[in-house]
């Protein structure tokens, strides 16, 4: 009763976390280029990312609950336990500290460190697989901001434009929130599934626990909307609305094209990459390359940190749990 309490708790507070991480950077960017209300471009989140194991299924998510690591079907719980807390206490920490961070990274290192912990053995070669495509991600974003921009760049005026312009923001950013579900948003469905249904989750969707994961989730997207604002992505350049708008489509490319393959990817560190390689268009002297840096900071530290937190708090719950 009290692991299945425990287990409750941390996997809203990851979804919370979630939200206020990802979905904060991604309204922040929308609702400072775009002009529009907050609110708009939040229902398309929120609805993106609820409809995501219908529109995509669960590759990704499956990836995280049996892919990096197999074992006893409690023991798994207890893996997930401990692997959510410490990347959500991670990420809290970090963050307070101004260190760079990528949830992804964290409870991908957490649960590796934690099923080291209860003896689940980490598949290497897949997680090894799943973080060299991770690293690809920005820098296809990257390239495909770059191939845009310079299309749009070239584009003819007509009569209209502005409006046309509006138009393609908002099916850029409805792109992006489609992405952001097929991928990484999909660890949430992860930790819920094993928490609230014992990873029957992910053999046939649970209406109910969608909703759940759009609310909190929700929530933590406006809690986190003000605090992203003073991030490394914004600095990057001083972005117009037509480079957020190519960012938007190369990170939405980069991202869905791992998407197929059940492969964990940061969607703001291809959204970062993408607004790189948009300003790369105009001019590497466009982009402030010294705001790059906390982008290779978070892959320097989160991962390593995230898997000693998570083989440290895997270890405090076995020795709790034989207690």
């Amino acid at each position: 009763m009290i692991v299945t309490v425990a287990l409750c708790v941390t996997a809203l507070a990851f979804v919370f976390i979630c939200g206020a991480n990802d979905g904060g950077a991604l309204l922040e960017l929308a609702v400072r280029q775009r002009g529009r209300s907050a609110g708009l471009v939040l229902a398309l989140l929120v609805l993106a990312v609820g409809l995501g194991p219908d529109l995509f299924g669960l590759a990704v998510a499956r990836t995280f609950t049996g892919h990096l690591g197999q074992g006893p079907p409690m023991t798994a719980q207890l893996v997930f336990l401990a692997g959510a807390g410490a990347s959500v206490l991670l990420v809290l920490l970090l963050s307070w500290r101004g260190v760079p961070t990528s949830l992804t990274l964290a409870v991908l290192g957490c649960l590796a460190g934690a099923g080291l912990a209860w003896g689940v053995r980490p598949m290497w070669g897949r997680l090894a697989m799943v973080l060299a495509i991770g690293v690809t991600a920005p820098l296809v974003g990257l390239a495909a901001g770059w191939l845009i921009g310079r299309a749009v760049r070239r584009m003819p005026a007509v009569r209209g434009m502005p409006r046309l312009v509006r138009g393609l923001q908002l099916v850029a950013f409805g792109s992006q929130c489609l992405a952001y579900a097929a991928n990484d948003a999909q660890k949430m469905f992860a930790v819920v599934a094993v928490a609230f249904a014992g990873d029957t989750l992910l053999a046939s969707p649970w209406e109910a626990g969608d909703v759940m994961v759009a609310l909190v989730f929700a929530l933590g997207a406006l809690v986190g909307t003000r605090r992203v604002a003073r991030g490394a992505a914004r600095r990057l350049l001083p972005a117009r609305p037509w480079q957020v708008m190519s960012a938007e489509l190369a990170s939405s490319a980069a991202v869905l094209s791992t998407a197929g393959l059940g492969v964990p990817v940061s969607m703001t560190q291809s959204v970062a990459g993408g607004l790189v390689g948009t300003g790369m268009s105009e001019g590497s002297r466009r982009v402030r390359w010294q705001f790059t840096m906390p982008l290779v900071t978070a892959w320097l530290v989160t991962l390593p940190a995230g898997f000693v937190a998570g083989f440290l708090a895997g270890l405090i719950l076995k020795g709790v749990a034989s207690w």
